[in-house]
């Protein structure tokens, strides 16, 4: 799957970042450096490739 991030800009100038093709908390990473630029974060929401990748993860662990 190919990583994207999109920054979408209201005509109120909100901002908002949406990263796809990212797994875990990755996307934090691969967009930290935009959030930092456009100011304030207001909020922050997780899309199900975040959380999958978590439980892979601690399954993994698990398995150890």
């Amino acid at each position: 799957m190919t990583r994207t991030i999109e920054i979408i800009v209201t005509p109120s100038g909100q901002t908002s970042v949406q990263t796809n093709g990212f797994s875990g908390p990755s996307c934090r990473d691969a967009s930290k450096f935009l959030e930092e630029a456009l100011g304030q974060q207001v909020g922050e929401h997780h899309t199900s490739e975040f959380y999958q990748a978590a439980e892979t993860e601690t399954q993994n662990r698990q398995q150890a």
